[in-house]
């Protein structure tokens, strides 16, 4: 009897959670359907709302510019993540791991606000070096930010990976570089993934730093549905939503299933290999 209370109380507070979760984003993607500019006020449904967002060239731009500085943030902090991870799991002794693990992890738990702020001064004094504030600085800034996040979950799966398929590989003759491409890199690909998409999700929601390093002519999304939200909410932004929700949505599935598909296929190499 008490395990059926638990079990229920369980899932009721579990139902309480997604509601609070979903329920706000339900209620963004069906008013984004209305007809009516007022946002909590059901006029009707019309899909106006989404032709004037394909029609609004800044906010359109400003979604161009966020997607490029998201790709290619994470594809950066993906690389320079695997770098510091491997130091850290990889070499646990040398002289300086803890600065080195501090200064990695430090933007983790410092403010925005600071980050924004030295960031900015440090742009300032190499505005001569870099062309002004712009497309590469906010790329740097969320760069900076998004690498101690990917090295997490990339350091976690590889203290987690058992080293004697390295060593088996190299006792058959594969030098480091092909152990590593051929072994490792394949083993950890699905943390490569997990802190790829992080960091573009990081990047692509950041608003405060972006504030700090963008130029006036390279605003970001997140920049422009504040500066738009301030003045009231706008269909347009509840459309905008809709779709980023709907892209955030297909892009995880299809993660999920290509990471299902890799562990069927190495559990089936392995079968075969117990059989052999």
């Amino acid at each position: 009897m008490s395990n059926v209370r638990v079990s229920t109380t369980a899932k009721l507070f579990l139902l309480i959670g997604f509601v609070f979760l979903y329920a706000p984003m339900i209620s963004l993607i069906v008013y984004s359907f209305n007809e009516s500019r007022l946002v909590t006020v059901w006029g009707g449904f019309s899909m106006q709302w989404y032709v004037a967002l394909f029609q609004n060239q800044q906010m359109m731009a400003a979604a161009l510019r966020s997607l490029q500085i998201a790709f290619l943030t994470a594809t950066a902090a993906t690389v320079l993540g695997l770098a510091a991870a491997l130091v850290l799991v990889r070499f646990p002794l040398f002289r300086g791991r803890t600065l080195f693990s501090g200064l990695i992890t430090a933007p983790l738990v410092m403010p925005e606000v600071i980050t924004g702020l030295s960031l900015l001064l440090l742009f300032v004094a190499l505005d001569g070096w870099i062309g002004g504030r712009g497309m590469l600085t906010i790329w740097i800034a969320h760069v900076t930010f998004t690498v101690a996040f990917v090295t997490i979950v990339i350091s976690s799966r590889l203290r987690e990976m058992d080293t004697s398929l390295e060593e088996a590989a190299m006792d058959l003759g594969a030098n480091r570089i092909r152990t590593f491409f051929s072994v490792t890199l394949p083993i950890i690909s699905p943390s490569l993934a997990a802190g790829w998409l992080l960091a573009f999700t990081l990047s692509l929601d950041d608003l405060v730093i972006a504030s700090f390093v963008a130029g006036p002519s390279s605003t970001t999304l997140p920049m422009v549905v504040f500066s738009s939200v301030r003045l009231g909410v706008s269909p347009e932004v509840n459309a905008l939503a809709s779709l980023l929700i709907l892209a955030v949505s297909i892009g995880a599935a299809v993660s999920w299933w290509l990471m299902w598909r890799a562990g069927k296929a190495r559990q089936r190499d392995l079968q075969n290999a117990a059989q052999e």
